[in-house]
């Protein structure tokens, strides 16, 4: 699974993507989620994190599918 990282999501990881393995079978948006703040304990520090499947926010229960657009929306401020 192929993840495209924005804003604070992409320095916390230092790319802008982040490949998984599809060996750590992570099926949920919840799970994938799980899964990056251990990997990334610095994530558990944002506010929000949304992420967007196929250009539509997504629940934590909302199942992944091998091929599907997945990206990390961090939390952006605006004036």
């Amino acid at each position: 699974m192929n993840i495209k990282l924005f804003g604070i999501t992409r320095d916390i990881v230092g790319e802008n993507q982040l490949t998984v393995d599809t060996g750590e079978r992570i099926t949920t948006v919840g799970e994938l989620k799980s899964w990056l703040f251990n990997q990334y304990p610095e994530m558990d520090k944002l506010k929000t994190l949304a992420i967007a499947v196929d250009h539509v926010y997504a629940e934590d229960q909302d199942l992944l599918s091998p091929g599907q657009e997945v990206a990390l929306i961090p939390p952006v401020s605006g004036g």
